[in-house]
């Protein structure tokens, strides 16, 4: 005898209960789907709002407050200046007097800060590429003249083969040996000089305060320029 076929379980129940539950299914079924769909819609959401998966970095910055050893270091190299030298340029240039260089600069740029050499000067008579310290006085002599100090000859380099006293290199204590000549007197000759340039020729002692033909008659055979 063959086996009785298989029944529906629904069979048993009544229609009404079928239906029923029929749409509970239905009802889960979209439940489901539309939590799903809430999922999805709220991960693209998240997706959007971080920038396509961008990750936020955060940055620290040392301008603000104390802002650190490094901070301060470095704003005191960007506002750090270049040290200066000052030289006082005289003699045979366009524009003597105080100029402010570079430290390292040499005598041609002392020169060129004060113009350049004049129509008479004697490029011979300096060191061009001398390096200059701050606070030297730099005399450019003319042609014909001896080397000022400071120009590139030596001080202290033995007294003159001709056994005069220069005008243009000699110091209170060399110009005070002058007869007639006191310290007062010997502080105005350099004064003279370092207001008009070296000396070009004895003569020109006549113009320094205090010395007329009579003192000056005294001094022209043991000066020189």
């Amino acid at each position: 005898m063959p086996p009785p076929a298989p029944t529906d379980p629904l069979a048993a129940l009544d229609p009404s209960a079928r239906r029923a539950s029929a749409r509970v299914r239905l009802g889960v079924g979209a439940a489901v789907a539309l939590f799903i769909a809430a999922v999805a819609v709220a991960a693209m959401l998240s997706f959007t709002s971080a920038g396509g998966g961008a990750q936020p970095s955060i940055s620290f910055s040392d301008s603000g407050g104390d802002g650190g050893a490094g901070g301060a270091d470095a704003a005191t190299a960007a506002g750090a200046s270049p040290s200066v030298v000052l030289v006082h340029v005289l003699g045979a240039v366009a524009e003597p007097g105080l100029v402010e260089l570079d430290e390292g600069a040499r005598v041609v740029d002392a020169i060129a800060a004060a113009g350049g050499l004049s129509a008479d000067a004697d490029p011979a008579g300096v060191n061009l590429a001398r390096a200059v310290a701050d606070g030297e006085q730099l005399v450019v002599p003319v042609v014909g003249a001896t080397p000022a100090e400071g120009a590139g000859a030596g001080v202290g380099g033995g007294a003159p083969a001709d056994g005069k006293v220069h005008l243009n290199t000699a110091d209170v204590a060399e110009l005070d040996t002058l007869p007639r000549i006191g310290p007062a007197l010997a502080q105005r000759i350099i004064d003279w000089r370092e207001a008009n340039g070296p000396f070009t020729s004895t003569e020109q002692l006549l113009d320094v305060a205090g010395i007329g033909d009579a003192v000056y008659s005294g001094l022209a055979d043991l000066v020189a320029p």
